[in-house]
C-alpha cells in the first residue's frame, strides 16, 4: 500500500488540499452536514450550545438564526459543508467591532482548515463591512486548539478576562484576541 506523508498544504484523508476550503452561505438542504459537527459534544464542549439531538431542531435553528444572520457562512471542503463561521456585529458606539465565531467538524481539527477559514474571513471581512475596524474572538482558556487558530490567522492574544461568563453553568475564563483593520493580512 503505498503511503503519503503529509504536508501542511495537504490533508490526511484524500489528498484535498486545504485550498479547497471555501465560504458560502449555510441552506436548509446542508442539513445532513450540519449535524454531523452540530451533534459532536466534542465540537460543543466550548460553545453556548449543547450538541442538536434531532433534524427538527437543528433546521429550526438554521431557518431562524443562521438564515437572517448578517455573516454566517459555512466552511466547505470541496462545496461540502465541514463547519461554520459567523460574525456578529455590534451597534450603537460598538459599531466599530464584530464578534468572530467559528466551529469545524471535529474529524477535521488539526489540519489547518480553521485557520484557513479564520483567514479567509479576515481577508474580506473589512471591505464587506466598511465600518468595521476590530474583528475580536473570545476563547476558553482551556481551548487550546482554538487559540492557535487565531494566532495562526495573524491575530493578537490581548490577554485573560477573568471569571467573564457562564458557559454551561460555570463561570469561565476567556482569552480575548482581535485583529484590527489596519493589522497586516497574514
Amino acid at each position: 500500500m503505498e503511503q503519503t506523508s503529509f504536508t501542511p498544504d495537504l490533508l490526511k484523508e484524500g489528498g484535498d488540499e486545504i485550498s479547497d476550503i471555501t465560504l458560502r452561505p449555510l441552506d436548509l438542504s446542508d442539513i445532513d452536514d450540519f449535524m454531523v459537527w452540530a451533534t459532536d459534544a466534542k465540537v460543543s464542549r466550548f460553545c453556548s450550545w449543547e450538541p442538536y439531538s434531532n433534524k427538527e431542531d437543528a433546521l429550526n435553528y438554521i431557518k431562524n438564526s443562521v438564515l437572517p444572520h448578517p455573516w454566517f457562512k459555512a466552511v466547505c471542503l470541496n462545496n461540502r459543508p465541514i463547519g461554520a463561521v459567523s460574525v456578529t456585529k455590534n451597534s450603537g458606539n460598538d459599531i466599530c467591532r464584530g464578534e468572530l465565531g467559528y466551529v469545524l467538524a471535529s474529524q477535521y481539527w488539526g489540519k489547518g482548515i480553521a485557520t484557513k477559514a479564520v483567514k479567509l474571513v479576515a481577508k474580506t471581512i473589512f471591505t464587506e463591512w466598511p465600518h468595521l475596524e476590530r474583528l475580536e474572538a473570545l476563547v476558553d482558556v482551556q481551548n487550546a486548539g482554538s487559540q492557535r487558530v487565531l494566532e495562526k490567522a495573524g491575530f493578537e492574544r490581548e490577554g485573560v478576562l477573568r471569571k467573564y461568563l457562564i458557559l454551561k453553568g460555570q463561570s469561565r475564563d476567556m482569552v480575548m484576541f482581535s485583529l484590527l483593520s489596519t493589522d497586516p493580512q497574514i
